[in-house]
């Protein structure tokens, strides 16, 4: 157990900032197949812009890595092009 005042405040905020990133990520998994299983081009368009948001938020905050967010950023856009066809 945490000794100190600073420690136990460490402690609150850290399990609040984990369950933020908790909520945030999957908010985020969850609009992306969300996203893949559109089947209007300009719908997923429109929301092709709120989910790159998202992830490029998730990589700001370091909850997920910046080559993984582009990754899948990547992956859409070319899901959302293909729609065109």
């Amino acid at each position: 157990m945490a000794n100190h005042k600073s420690a136990l405040k460490r402690i609150r905020s850290s399990e609040a900032k984990r369950l933020r990133n908790k909520y945030q990520h999957k908010s985020t998994r969850t609009a992306v197949r969300k996203l893949r299983a559109m089947a209007d081009q300009k719908e997923a368009g429109e929301f092709f812009k709120t989910v790159s948001s998202m992830l490029d938020k998730l990589a700001r905050k370091n909850v997920i890595h910046k080559n993984k967010a582009a990754n899948i950023k990547s992956a859409l856009a070319k899901h959302v092009n293909s729609l065109a066809a």
